[in-house]
Parts: C-alpha cells; sequence; structure tokens
C-alpha cells in the first residue's frame, strides 16, 4: 500500500526525449570521429577521382572529338562528386570534388593530354 512519503518507481528512469538526444549527440559524435580519423583517406580517394576524371575527360574530349555531356559518361561508378568544365581555348579539362581535390589536364599537341602537376596549376590561376 502506497504512503504519501514513498516515492515512486519511475521517477529515476530518464525522459525519452533526453534518451534520444544523448543517443543522437553519441552517434555524431562517432561520425565526427570517424571523419577526422579518415580524412587523409577521403582526401587522397577524392584527388585520385579529379585526376582519373580530368585525364579521361580530357582525351574523349580533345582525342577522340566527343562532347563534354559525353564525356561524362565515361565515369567510373562512384564518381558522382567529381565536376568537370572545359577550357575549349586551352583544350584544358579541369575536375573537381568540392573542398577537397583539383586536377588540371590539357592536350599538348603529340603527347595527348597531359596532366598537371601542382606547381602549374597554381601558375594557371
Amino acid at each position: 500500500m502506497a504512503t504519501a512519503t514513498s516515492k515512486s518507481q519511475t521517477g529515476n528512469a530518464w525522459p525519452l526525449g533526453r534518451k534520444v538526444k544523448y543517443t543522437a549527440a553519441g552517434i555524431g559524435a562517432l561520425i565526427v570521429l570517424w571523419f577526422v580519423l579518415n580524412f587523409a583517406d577521403i582526401r587522397e580517394q577524392a584527388r585520385l577521382g579529379a585526376s582519373y576524371g580530368a585525364h579521361v575527360t580530357c582525351s574523349c574530349r580533345y582525342i577522340e572529338g566527343r562532347s563534354l555531356a559525353s564525356c561524362e559518361k565515361d565515369f567510373e561508378e562512384g564518381m558522382e562528386m567529381v565536376s568537370v568544365s572545359d577550357d575549349s581555348e586551352h583544350k584544358r579539362i579541369t575536375a573537381s570534388v568540392p573542398f577537397l581535390a583539383k586536377a588540371v589536364a590539357e592536350r599538348r599537341g603529340e603527347f595527348g593530354c597531359i596532366q598537371l602537376n601542382q606547381k602549374e596549376i597554381d601558375a594557371l590561376d
């Protein structure tokens, strides 16, 4: 029999809203930790994707003579983040992954499409 001085058994349990907040914060912290620990790998994968995209698109556009839209169909699965732009005056393709990587390839006569190094890319800007 309950008396006025006895404590309720449900008073010690956390409310559902608080549980959801702490669970969401814990999951968010794990995601941030995973991203921090894997950032170098993510950046290198983005650089690789941008380099591949620039080279393939340059070859497609300036050696095969296809349109830029047609060349984007040659991208491998997983390259949705790579965007390309065309500088037809200089026969140059720039591919980038937003905030992570940028690569440039240009057609150089008999040598075909050549990937520019960072020093050459910096000189373009």
